[in-house]
């Protein structure tokens, strides 16, 4: 999934914390990877609906997550998983 398409689904603080859980991921990790300040990262995490960020901002975490094999899903039941990412 790119993140133009992630883009489209309403990501909220739960997706982000458990799909940086799924990765075993710390936030300072997802920071460091994504060049996003370990503060944005828990401010974004706290939202309990959609994650208000810079769509730049929050654009790099999502690219990071999704190439570290996280899939954000927007069905019936939105939630992440981890997809088979090919080595």
């Amino acid at each position: 999934m790119s993140c133009y398409v992630s883009a489209l689904i309403t990501l909220t603080g739960r997706h982000l914390r458990a799909a940086r859980a799924l990765l075993g991921w710390s936030q300072s990790e997802l920071s460091k990877k994504s060049k996003v300040a370990v503060g944005t990262i828990k401010r974004m995490e706290k939202f309990d609906g959609a994650v208000k960020a810079r769509t730049e901002t929050l654009g790099r975490v999502i690219v990071v997550l999704e190439k570290a094999g996280v899939e954000f899903l927007n069905d019936e039941q939105p939630g992440v998983r981890l997809k088979h990412v090919p080595r």
